[in-house]
């Protein structure tokens, strides 16, 4: 079974037991982004029943982007951040998707962050992403998995999900 858990809830509100946890993050820039999230949980589902995993995935339903970005303790902004760095530490597997007409400067952030820890990490960035360059070497660098091909990023997430049930 495939869950999603997305902020502002967080991984001790719902029993995960043995679950595969995986974080999705990447491109969510609305109006350019799909939500690749939601289909990435699709294939999951529909790849085998055996799985067992957890999508933590930061597309929050109601953010609001012309808010300011406050850190101040308790502002919905402090909270997104922190759910994300908390869910990219707990995370079994982490998932990047670059999407070629976005920017996404979080996501590269986050990659660079987790580029020297010994996570378990996949990358899809497209040649035509603005940054390609810099990712592909950084990825090559610190021995991530990194593919141009969408499709192939799906298989990749749904082969480590299998073997984490056998």
């Amino acid at each position: 079974m495939i869950t999603t858990i997305k902020p502002p809830h967080r991984r001790h509100e719902h029993s995960i037991t043995d679950a595969y946890t995986i974080f999705v993050g990447g491109s969510i820039e609305m109006g350019k982004a799909v939500n690749w999230q939601f289909d990435l949980h699709q294939r999951l589902n529909a790849a085998d029943p055996a799985i067992d995993a957890v999508l933590f995935n930061p597309r929050r339903n109601d953010w609001d982007a012309t808010q300011p970005q406050d850190p101040t303790p308790g502002t919905q902004f402090e909270q997104q951040v922190t759910w994300e760095l908390d869910h990219l530490e707990s995370a079994d597997l982490i998932v990047f998707n670059f999407i070629a007409d976005t920017i996404s400067p979080i996501t590269l952030l986050e990659l660079g962050m987790n580029s020297a820890n010994s996570k378990d990490v996949i990358v899809c960035c497209p040649r035509d992403y603005f940054r390609y360059g810099n990712v592909k070497i950084l990825c090559e660098r610190s021995g991530i998995t990194i593919t141009e091909d969408y499709e192939e990023l799906c298989n990749l997430v749904i082969q480590r999900a299998q073997n984490h049930v056998e």
